[in-house]
Formats: C-alpha cells, sequence, structure tokens
C-alpha cells in the first residue's frame, strides 16, 4: 500500500509514475480491486464495487486486465460468495492436495472403495 511505503520508494514510484502513465493507472487499478476485497462491507454492495471495477478497466484500454476482468465477470457469484462470511477454499484445496500425494505414493489407484477407506482413516 502507497501508506506504508518508506521516503526512498515514495520517491522511486513518484519518479516512475511520472515517466510511465500507464503504469500509474495500472497500479491504481490493482489497488482498487485490493481495496474492495481489504474492506469490510456486504455482498451487494462489493458486488457493486465489482461492477464499478470492470468498468474502469474496459474505460482503460489495458488489455490485460480486461482478460483479467473478463475471468472474474464469469466466475462473478463464485467470487461474491467470499464476501458472506470472508472464507475461501483453502481448506478444500488443502485436502485435495493430501488426496493427490497420497494417490502418487500408491502409483495410481487400482481400488477405488480402499482408497477411500485408507483417505478415510488418515484423513478423517
Amino acid at each position: 500500500f502507497p501508506e506504508k511505503w518508506i521516503a526512498s520508494l515514495r520517491q522511486r514510484a513518484d519518479m516512475l509514475f511520472r515517466l510511465y502513465p500507464d503504469l500509474k493507472e495500472a497500479y491504481r487499478l490493482s489497488q482498487n480491486f485490493r481495496n474492495i476485497f481489504n474492506k469490510r462491507s456486504t455482498k451487494d454492495s462489493d458486488g457493486l464495487n465489482l461492477a464499478r471495477w470492470y468498468n474502469r478497466i474496459a474505460d482503460s484500454g489495458f488489455k490485460s486486465f480486461n482478460t483479467i476482468a473478463a475471468i472474474f465477470y464469469e466466475h462473478s457469484d463464485e467470487i461474491l460468495n467470499f464476501f458472506d462470511n470472508r472464507s475461501t477454499n483453502a481448506s478444500a484445496e488443502s485436502i485435495n492436495s493430501k488426496i493427490k500425494a497420497f494417490r502418487v505414493k500408491l502409483n495410481g489407484v487400482n481400488d477405488t472403495k480402499f482408497l477411500i477407506f485408507r483417505l478415510c482413516n488418515i484423513y478423517a
């Protein structure tokens, strides 16, 4: 965050943004996106803030941001679920990676019932 920059970093950023205004705009857009997820508000207002962010992306003309915005727009329902209780699917991803590692140790799976039995005994 710019508020946390030390003086020398602020000076370098000012010079960089003065020389490359597009970089300043890209940084501003990324900070706006970060702020949507950092502040505590309701799902509806954050959905509105995401929609405004999409509009700013469209107006900016950055192709790379358009790609990112399109992906977020496509999955907006799932993304907005984050704002219900600020939880992610990290625990599900963790279990998934453990299952994959377990399968690798067994050199594949021949007996699915036995795999599920072992997973229940080890990770339950």
